[in-house]
């Protein structure tokens, strides 16, 4: 009698143990599946430097490339995101937007194609709102230092100058473009019916659109800083 309990016994264990083997390996599959957009495809539409919508929560004044405003729309939707800075520049009238002289030489700030989050309704320190952000970060970029696709670069922890309690920074993946200037195409992900689009491989068209150059003015500021050597 007591064998055959033994022997049950350890048939249940083997069961319970392959089980749990199963769920994790779904776990697993899962986690991956929700590592950033399942599809990309690159936006060839003239770009044009445009004011955030209010369905995504901003500092008064930010902008950006509008090819990327249907991407925040639908981040925005499901994470409880504010933006401090996008476009950062001058503008045909003259004036300057975004965070004067805050990011890097060659950051995707200047293009319209980066943005600087921070929790909707956070505290400024690394609390509990800041938990939505790093699920963000890290659907964004699954592992450190690569990014998932639209993403051209990550900025969080393990970054200097970003991460819970400063700053998340978010770059599009876009065509070769000088500071000011408006990109030939930009990655981007559907957010509508047709999702099941491929992306396309990047094709010569006409010389990207110039911002103008004008002089630094400086209308807008960021709540958190925090500076790259890359992307931000």
């Amino acid at each position: 009698m007591r064998e055959a309990v033994a022997s049950l016994a350890e048939k249940t264990g083997r069961g319970l143990l392959a089980i749990a083997a199963v769920l994790a390996l779904c776990l697993l599959v899962a986690a991956s599946a929700e590592a950033g957009p399942t599809s990309t495809r690159l936006a060839y539409a003239m770009g044009e430097i445009v004011p955030l919508p209010a369905s995504v929560p901003h500092e008064e004044g930010d902008m950006v490339d509008k090819r990327i405003v249907a991407d925040l729309r639908w981040i925005a939707a499901r994470y409880p995101i504010y933006v401090t800075d996008g476009y950062s520049g001058p503008l045909p009238n003259g004036e300057h937007v975004g965070c004067n002289q805050c990011h890097v030489r060659g950051s995707d700030h200047y293009n319209g194609l980066a943005v600087d989050i921070v929790p909707l309704n956070g505290s400024g320190k690394c609390d509990e709102t800041w938990s939505a952000i790093t699920s963000l970060a890290e659907w964004a970029e699954p592992v450190q230092g690569e990014p998932a696709p639209p993403f051209r670069w990550v900025g969080y922890d393990g970054d200097a100058g970003h991460g819970c309690g400063n700053h998340l920074h978010l770059s599009w993946q876009h065509s070769t473009v000088a500071q000011f200037e408006l990109a030939e195409w930009v990655e981007v992900f559907p957010t509508g019916p047709a999702t099941n689009r491929k992306p396309r491989s990047p094709r010569p068209k006409s010389p990207p659109q110039k911002l103008p150059t004008g002089p630094p003015g400086g209308i807008g500021t960021i709540h958190s800083g925090g500076v790259s050597p890359r992307g931000d």
